[in-house]
């Protein structure tokens, strides 16, 4: 019977999703249509296909989707990394969207320019991409939190994630998430090298799947504790010391080389910088001349072998990632605490709120067992500590994760991008915000959202309705919640409120130009 249920649970979150992902397409259409473009100072290279049949379609139903950063990325997959800033952006993504247009959407070939065949890619390939990330985030959770029913309203609440536009539109956020919620899945299932290559491919995607190192080197460090354990309580024989000290070199090699293998692409790829801007091979006479006159027009830094070095070549650690964040968009440690950037802050407030919520709330009711960081004699920690939900010993790194991405974006970047950095890099921000809800909604504490009984009671006929378009039955607790609005507790209405109205937002004011998160 549980399989049942978590078979039954997984289709409705694919339902959800699949759901969600079409009303975001629809939505953005029709925002785009109808609210004006604002004139935003963003990249915008020129075009140089004449349109063929289909691209007004497509940039009437997806245009939307290729605002903002999403110009780099389809910039990249048309045209390459031409531009030094570019370098921002990392390549899987790319890649994977060029993949798509020329294979799967080939028999467009004479109706769609490349261009158009990119951003038709985008809309496909992040709603698939977005299922499947759902799915792996409920798997996830269901094994971290050995909490069936939690796991389920997890992954519906990840459906209405505040960060939803960057899930939608042509951002890497999409792929990030399904890597690294499956990459943590296949760790937590004890499958360690399958989720280094997820780990590694998520590193490919975005910069900060190099923090996902740290879910396999604790790892590692629990396995040697616990060897440690087993040989100070006589389990290992003689010789503790010489075992010991080999296991603790073995587990510290594993980590070491798990954790370089995320890193390695992070590494190639700003080699592959390196060797374009402080080792190029071409002339500015070998670029597009439309695409010169851009870098020329905006400044922006082309390869040429006869301009003089970047500076940032010579420095004993020539990271043009970080070169890009400090000049072009002014990243540094404290650099946004200023008076006007106040309104940012407001905009991230939520997200960090639930962040500093769950790490307090967590560390308040296992306080021995944090500060051991998890590690040692276990018997010595908190003796009521629960071994499922929000509270169980498996959530501890998770909590550790959340708070260095925290604290890191607050202090180091651009914070109103805190909200999708965090929704797309870790489950916490959905496990507390579920946690909240079971804790304080009475309707929750019903067996009914949860039972996948077709013979329901007949509601009002609006509830019908809303049940048709979701492709739901009421077994699903967020619409159970959505449609008994009006009775939902004041902490309901602040954490699904939350999550609806920047998932609306988003779609209205980052598809137009106008600045989002």
């Amino acid at each position: 019977m549980s399989n049942s249920y978590i078979n039954l649970d997984i289709w409705t979150v694919v339902r959800f999703a699949s759901f969600t992902r079409l009303l975001s397409l629809l939505l953005q259409a029709l925002l785009n249509a109808v609210i004006p473009d604002h004139v935003a100072d963003a990249f915008s290279p020129p075009r140089a296909e004449i349109p063929l049949l289909l691209d007004p379609t497509v940039k009437v139903l997806f245009g939307g989707l290729s605002h903002w950063d999403a110009e780099h990325f389809l910039f990249i997959a048309e045209r390459g990394y031409v531009y030094e800033h570019n370098f921002a952006f990392f390549p899987l993504f790319p890649f994977i969207l060029r993949l798509v247009a020329d294979t799967l959407l080939w028999p467009l070939f004479g109706f769609l320019t490349l261009h158009g065949r990119l951003v038709f890619a985008v809309a496909i390939g992040n709603s698939a991409l977005f299922v499947l990330s759902a799915m792996a985030l409920y798997k996830l959770s269901h094994l971290v939190l050995q909490d069936r029913k939690l796991a389920l309203v997890t992954a519906l609440m990840y459906c209405l994630t505040p960060a939803n536009i960057f899930m939608v539109a042509g951002y890497s956020e999409t792929l990030f998430a399904a890597l690294t919620f499956a990459g943590l899945w296949q760790l937590e299932k004890g499958f360690t090298l399958g989720a280094c290559l997820l780990m590694t491919f998520a590193t490919s995607a975005r910069a900060n799947g190099l923090v996902n190192a740290g879910f396999l080197l604790y790892l590692k460090l629990q396995q040697g504790f616990a060897y440690a354990w087993a040989l100070s309580n006589g389990a290992a024989g003689g010789g503790r010391f010489h075992h010991y000290a080999w296991a603790l070199i073995r587990f510290l090699l594993t980590g070491a080389v798990y954790a370089a293998l995320v890193a390695l692409p992070f590494c190639l790829f700003q080699f592959y910088g390196f060797q374009t801007f402080c080792h190029p091979n071409v002339t500015q006479d070998q670029i597009h001349p439309v695409l010169l006159n851009l870098a020329q027009n905006k400044g922006y830094r082309v390869p040429d072998m006869s301009s003089p070095t970047p500076s940032w070549c010579q420095w004993r650690i020539p990271l043009l990632y970080s070169y890009i964040q400090d000049f072009y968009w002014d990243v540094g440690f404290l650099r946004y605490f200023q008076l006007k950037q106040i309104p940012n802050f407001i905009l991230a407030l939520p997200v960090a709120a639930l962040g500093f919520i769950a790490s307090y709330t967590y560390i308040l009711k296992n306080p021995v067992f944090c500060m051991y960081l998890g590690l040692g004699d276990h018997r010595r920690t908190d003796k009521d500590r629960k071994t499922h939900g929000f509270y169980n010993p498996r959530v501890f790194v998770y909590i550790v994760h959340n708070f260095v991405l925290l604290l890191f974006g607050i202090f180091c970047m651009h914070v109103q991008v805190l909200t999708r950095f965090l929704a797309s890099s870790s489950p916490l921000l959905y496990w507390i915000s579920s946690h909240l809800l079971f804790q304080y909604e009475p309707l929750l504490r019903d067996e009914k959202p949860f039972t996948h009984d077709q013979r329901q009671q007949k509601d009002d006929h609006l509830k019908p309705v809303l049940r048709c378009f979701a492709g739901m039955h009421i077994n699903n607790p967020i619409i159970y919640l959505l449609m008994h609005w009006q009775i939902c507790s004041f902490y309901t209405h602040c954490i699904l409120g939350y999550f609806i109205l920047y998932w609306f937002l988003g779609l209205a004011l980052h598809c137009n130009f106008l600045p989002w998160t």
